[in-house]
């Protein structure tokens, strides 16, 4: 049973906003709201075996003090109920499900690796909801290296690890091997470990697999391989960071080249979680791209 938090809707923060829960196709749906009640809300998609507690609370704090945050788990992951399906055009069914049950008629979307996939093909089925769009440390339809995963990737993720939610799968995940980097990778760390209050399970190895096989789908070579992109309208900034190498930068350049009306940004010396080493600076350039 979830825990009761006390604050007004208003006063909740990353840290205090409590899980809430709303039906639709099937599915109970598990997520968090927070932050000022003024203009569009933001809707936030997660990475691979992310929860809404893998979030880092630096970025979403940030976003909140603006526009209202809203962060879900998709079907079968954490709180959420349901079988994640191993295909993304389902993945985005069931987040425009999600985002009708709630009501919103117009949202800004943010997508963050296999969540920016999501994110892209919501936007294709549901262009009238989505005003602008965010793409962090993803890929395009049929990208570059990721059909069955970069060798880095699989290397990482095969590792043994002290459980599936192991700090330090995570790090190498999303960080590179620079002092730098590792100074920031254990601050990220601390900050989405310090939720105690209503925490969400881990992602079971199900759903992992389900995952990695949605990606290996949506990525098929195909003779028009980045043709969806052109019929994404709506502005969109591309934030990668400088190397990562689970889902390569080279994707984010492509992402820009097709995209008809996209900016990139790219962090130097950082990885897949970019967004996490630089999250004073993330929240700063996506605020900015949202307010305009």
């Amino acid at each position: 049973m979830n825990e009761v938090l006390t604050e007004s809707e208003g006063d909740y923060t990353h840290q205090t906003a409590p899980t809430q829960f709303v039906e639709a196709a099937g599915i109970r749906f598990a997520y968090r709201s927070f932050g000022k009640k003024a203009g569009l809300p933001l809707v936030m998609n997660m990475h691979f075996r992310g929860t809404l507690d893998h979030w880092d609370p630096a970025i979403t704090d940030g976003f909140a003090k603006e526009r209202e945050v809203i962060i879900f788990d998709n079907i079968g992951v954490g709180s959420t109920t349901g079988m994640t399906p191993a295909s993304i055009y389902d993945l985005a069914k069931y987040a425009e499900a999600f985002v009708d049950a709630l009501g919103l008629k117009k949202i800004d979307l943010l997508g963050f690796s296999i969540g920016g996939l999501v994110a892209q093909q919501f936007t294709l089925d549901r262009p009238e909801l989505v005003r602008r769009l965010v793409l962090s440390g993803t890929g395009p339809r049929a990208g570059e290296n990721m059909q069955a995963g970069t060798p880095e990737g699989k290397e990482i993720f095969s590792g043994s690890y002290a459980s599936p939610d192991d700090d330090e799968m995570w790090i190498r995940t999303f960080f590179t091997s620079s002092e730098k980097s590792r100074v920031a990778a254990k601050e990220y760390i601390k900050r989405i470990r310090t939720r105690q209050i209503d925490r969400d399970p881990i992602v079971s190895e199900a759903t992992a697999t389900a995952q990695r096989a949605a990606i290996g789908a949506y990525s098929v070579i195909t003779e028009d391989r980045y043709s969806d992109l052109k019929k994404i309208l709506q502005p969109t900034l591309v934030v990668n960071g400088s190397h990562d190498v689970i889902i390569y930068t080279i994707n984010s350049y492509i992402l820009q080249q097709h995209l008809p009306n996209a900016t990139l940004i790219l962090y130097p010396d950082s990885a897949h979680g970019h967004l996490w080493q630089y999250p004073e600076q993330f929240v700063e350039h996506v605020t900015l791209f949202l307010s305009n």
